[in-house]
């Protein structure tokens, strides 16, 4: 299967064991693993970073087996779970530090076309997200992302404004992150002018 923003097909992952039990040698109960996952959670880590400490440190290799359910369900039941979903917030986080890099360099042309990518991944996955009802409807808070740029030939993008993304669900800001607004701008002239 092809990927989405790049020529590779490669079909390599790991495989979860077949076991479904947690394995004999672990001895955390279920009730430490959650404490865990809360402890790690209000000091701000996010649900795949605790995976990798619970993992890493804990010998904890699959959370569901031990405890039943997945880390960002107990974080939802314990009222820690972020209220924008990781893999959006990390889109926007990559999305602003390449706005970042084209403010200083705004004639690299590759991370022009990469920041279109990653727009429209984010716009993808906030409709998607909208759809199953994690993100609210469009007119209810204050989610907004950042607009698009425009990849037609007849026009040439320069930073012009400067606005802010704010990223907000349920009516509460949660971020703001400033950046330049790539604005497009008309070629002037004809064709023989330079």
């Amino acid at each position: 299967m092809g990927r989405l923003h790049s020529k590779g097909k490669g079909i390599s992952a790991s495989a979860v064991p077949y076991s479904r039990t947690a394995p004999a040698w672990l001895k955390t109960t279920p009730d430490q693993v959650v404490e865990q996952i809360c402890k790690l959670a209000r000091k701000g880590a996010t649900p795949s970073q605790i995976g990798v400490v619970l993992r890493d440190s804990h010998g904890v290799a699959q959370v569901k087996l031990v405890t039943g359910n997945r880390i960002l369900r107990i974080l939802k039941s314990n009222g820690l779970a972020p209220e924008l979903p990781e893999d959006l917030y990390m889109l926007i986080k990559k999305a602003v530090s390449v706005r970042k890099h084209l403010e200083r360099n705004r004639k690299d042309k590759d991370s022009k076309f990469r920041l279109i990518l990653i727009e429209s991944r984010i716009h993808r996955l906030a409709r998607y997200y909208k759809t199953v009802g994690v993100l609210p409807l469009p007119g209810s808070t204050s989610l907004l992302l950042p607009a698009p740029l425009s990849h037609k030939a007849e026009t040439l993008c320069k930073p012009e404004v400067v606005s802010t993304l704010v990223i907000g669900v349920g009516g509460q800001i949660t971020e703001n992150l400033a950046f330049r607004a790539m604005m497009p701008m008309r070629r002037s002239g004809g064709p023989g002018e330079r």
